[in-house]
């Protein structure tokens, strides 16, 4: 973990390296959307992205430390919670764990579902 973070520097920041849109991140066919939120607000609230070709995992954040293995590597995941201090945690962990494309989705709740809207979900269901 050291050494992540001192790759997090004013420049990684700056540049904002870490974050990604969400409506960028719903146009990343075969992306992960890892969801840290607990098992209880998920219930609560959950997210299907199957539309957008987009799978969706939740490993609540106490949780991940043991069950990182069951992300791949090789895709892109954006990780979410809902006011962003669980994912950025989450993104600074799987970084030391070796996950370089992993993203920070920069949104909440209600932006994530600000942005399904019918004609959103329309365009993206024609592509399955």
């Amino acid at each position: 973990m050291d050494n992540t973070l001192k790759k997090l520097d004013l420049e990684f920041f700056g540049t904002g390296q870490h974050k990604i849109n969400p409506d960028k991140f719903l146009e990343q066919r075969g992306a992960i959307f890892l969801d840290v939120r607990t098992k209880e607000e998920v219930k609560t609230l959950s997210f299907d992205f199957n539309y957008f070709g987009i799978r969706v995992i939740n490993i609540p954040l106490n949780e991940l430390s043991e069950r990182y293995n069951e992300l791949p590597k090789d895709v892109l995941i954006g990780i979410f919670c809902s006011g962003g201090m669980r994912a950025a945690i989450a993104y600074a962990f799987l970084l030391s764990k070796g996950y370089d494309k992993t993203k920070w989705i920069e949104a909440g709740n209600e932006q994530i579902t600000a942005l399904l809207k019918p004609g959103l979900i329309y365009k993206n269901s024609s592509k399955i």
